[in-house]
């Protein structure tokens, strides 16, 4: 099978490293702090917090929707604020991983740019990927996974035409039930929630679902 042109897609935080290493918590800690900080109720903030997510895919998009905050003073405060640098190490396991993938492959992140680059810099992997599909906070009203047109982006960014081409690990079930329905290969990645069919309890357990991709 010629795999030369097609594209794996790899989601970053919590999938590219284990949301056991504490980052979900420092995010979310950080997230409902701005949102005090502009003005939500600190006993509401947390809910509040959870609807703009649920409803607009990620928190910052409540946020600027509805507060009309500055994306760039979010980006600092909450995700350039996080400690990476001491809670993600060198995956060694992972990079050998990656470079034994027969096809080309992309980081897509619902993250913004400086945050991805930052990961994929802990994790010594950042020069595995031809490109970052990422979310620009400066673009009005951007769109962000589980969005069709994300993935239609992330595809053009990438040079690949035909959905059966693409393959997807993300540790989102929405985003993954969204690649499939568009024609990718989506392999859902999470080490506690029950999995879609053919879930991986770790991104290093990839070989294992997804043989014939692997030299």
């Amino acid at each position: 099978m010629t795999l030369s042109s097609h594209v794996f897609f790899f989601d970053i935080d919590n999938c590219l490293y284990s949301p056991t290493v504490g980052i979900i918590p420092l995010t979310k800690a950080r997230i409902h702090a701005y949102g005090c900080s502009i003005g939500i109720d600190p006993e509401t903030v947390k809910g509040t917090c959870e609807s703009y997510y649920k409803a607009y895919g990620l928190t910052i998009r409540g946020f600027i929707k509805h507060h009309g905050i500055n994306p760039l003073d979010y980006n600092a405060k909450v995700d350039g604020s996080l400690p990476l640098e001491t809670v993600i190490q060198p995956d060694l396991p992972l990079r050998e991983m990656l470079q034994r993938i027969k096809m080309r492959r992309w980081a897509f992140t619902n993250a913004g740019i400086d945050h991805a680059q930052r990961v994929l810099r802990c994790l010594g992997i950042e020069d595995m990927f031809e490109g970052i599909t990422f979310c620009d906070y400066l673009e009005e009203d951007f769109a962000c996974k589980p969005a069709k047109i994300t993935y239609e982006r992330a595809m053009q960014e990438a040079g690949v035409s035909n959905p059966k081409m693409c393959y997807f690990v993300d540790d989102s079930v929405v985003n993954v039930v969204a690649a499939q329905e568009i024609g990718w290969t989506a392999i859902h990645v999470s080490p506690t929630e029950p999995m879609l069919p053919g879930g991986i309890l770790t991104i290093h357990d990839l070989p294992l679902v997804l043989p014939h991709i692997f030299e």
